[in-house]
């Protein structure tokens, strides 16, 4: 799931907004983790529980962002969704220290929790790329659309597995793949993935609530009756704590960081407060954190039970449902009531887009027809077809043809259109490397090229 919405995020929003998200995905996940834990121990649970609810619940995640989130503008969105695809490695880091002294299996020192957070980011990027250079390797000498795919769907597991030796996460593979998917994967392969990756991942979250309401039934029947209102008021309290120390973490943070950085460039970026009560409420909780309850071991080192497992999976999956059912319904009002900018970007990026690549196809198009032997008629009639296109605001390329008489005429037309495809592909690409225009936005585009190409290939039924 993880590595889906890596596939899908903005490279561009990360690049700009880096600073804040390292510091989102870092120092956030480890005050969120200590802030709950405090609560938690408020409520009676002992300290190492504590802290591993604190762990599960401390990271937003990407897959609960991506579905709720689509109410919130275009660079919120993606900050949001960037700085939950990178905050696994602190949450991996602060949970594994959690169970470790749950269980009585591992001691550490100030030394040895940096040693390990380090691990966990340079080693988990390490994997990652490595695993994404094999697959890059493997992918540039394949064209069939389902080898590729077979390919991707093997690299998040093995780049989890490799990170996992280590104790690191392996996201990274993610976001290497989606700088280069645009070169080393096909039209019919990217129409593939667009359909099955989607119903995939809804599928796994699916299932993975699944579990975790069949593993909290099984939990509430040993809870006593008059443990319930205890639960409940932890449920709430941890839940209004969690939005709390978000909130109050990016105002002080960016307090901080309008003294320390007065350039013109950072204070053009600055969100209002307003904007950071629309983070706090858009923090959804969902997949990692139940991963991290359902990790929780059963027993101690010594084969006693865990004191205060049970706890954190009821109220880890309390917190989730308040998050899903409360903030989720929430976020909408609260961006109307915060009257954020209204995210037109996109929709001029994507004019620039198409206005670009289709302005160049038609300077290159004849030095295009010459290397595809292509009759003049049919030069004249692309040379219209896409003057055409450019004098529609945001129309689709237009595909009318003239029918001809003899299927050369027909293959040469066929050959000169897939060239000028591909002359569009790359200044797509070039625009998206130098920041022009965000990577939804090309990713949009391309998909309508990807269109345009099928049918040309004789690959116009992906789908079925």
């Amino acid at each position: 799931m993880l590595f889906w919405e890596s596939l899908t995020t903005s490279l561009r929003a990360i690049r700009r907004d880096l600073r804040g998200i390292v510091i989102l995905s870092t120092l956030l996940v480890v005050a969120s983790a200590f802030a709950v834990a405090a609560v938690a121990r408020l409520f009676g649970l002992p300290w190492p529980a504590s802290l591993i609810l604190g762990a599960a619940l401390a990271p937003p995640d990407a897959t609960a962002v991506a579905a709720l989130g689509r109410a919130l503008p275009r660079r919120n969105f993606m900050l949001l969704k960037a700085e939950s695809l990178t905050n696994d490695g602190t949450a991996l880091v602060v949970s594994a220290i959690a169970i470790g002294l749950a269980t009585g299996e591992a001691s550490y020192t100030p030394l040895s929790i940096t040693g390990a957070v380090l691990l966990s980011y340079l080693g988990g990027g390490a994997a990652g790329i490595a695993v994404a250079a094999l697959t890059i390797l493997v992918l540039r000498r394949v064209r069939d659309a389902l080898t590729i795919n077979i390919a991707l769907l093997v690299a998040p597991f093995t780049a989890y597995l490799c990170a996992e030796l280590i104790g690191a996460s392996g996201v990274t593979a993610g976001l290497v793949l989606a700088y280069w998917s645009p070169t080393i994967t096909t039209a019919a392969s990217r129409r593939q993935t667009e359909s099955a990756w989607p119903l995939g991942s809804a599928l796994l979250n699916g299932a993975l609530f699944v579990l975790i309401g069949l593993q909290v039934q099984s939990v509430a029947r040993c809870v006593n009756v008059g443990e319930i209102p205890a639960l409940l008021a932890t449920i709430v309290t941890v839940w209004l704590a969690l939005l709390l120390v978000r909130f109050v973490f990016q105002v002080t943070s960016v307090t901080v960081i309008r003294l320390l950085d007065r350039r013109p460039g950072q204070q053009a970026r600055r969100m209002s407060h307003r904007a950071r009560v629309v983070s706090a409420v858009a923090g959804f909780r969902g997949a990692v954190s139940l991963a991290i309850a359902l990790s929780v071991p059963v027993t101690t080192a010594s084969g006693a039970p865990l004191p205060g497992r049970d706890t954190v999976i009821v109220v880890t999956a309390g917190v989730i449902v308040l998050t899903l059912l409360v903030q989720g319904p929430l976020l909408p009002v609260v961006v109307r009531w915060a009257r954020l900018p209204d995210g037109t970007a996109p929709n001029a990026e994507f004019a620039l887009a198409e206005r670009t690549i289709t302005e160049d196809a038609i300077e290159q198009l004849p030095t295009i027809a010459a290397s595809t032997n292509a009759a003049p008629d049919v030069v004249d009639r692309l040379t219209r077809e896409y003057r055409k296109s450019l004098a529609r605001t945001g129309a689709a390329s237009a595909s009318q043809a003239d029918d001809e008489s003899g299927s050369a005429a027909i293959d040469a037309e066929d050959q000169l259109r897939l060239a000028v495809l591909a002359r569009k592909r790359d200044v797509l690409l070039q625009l998206r490397r130098d920041g022009t225009i965000d990577d939804p936005v090309a990713r949009q585009l391309q998909t309508r090229l990807d269109v345009e190409e099928l049918p040309l290939t004789g690959i116009d039924d992906i789908d079925g």
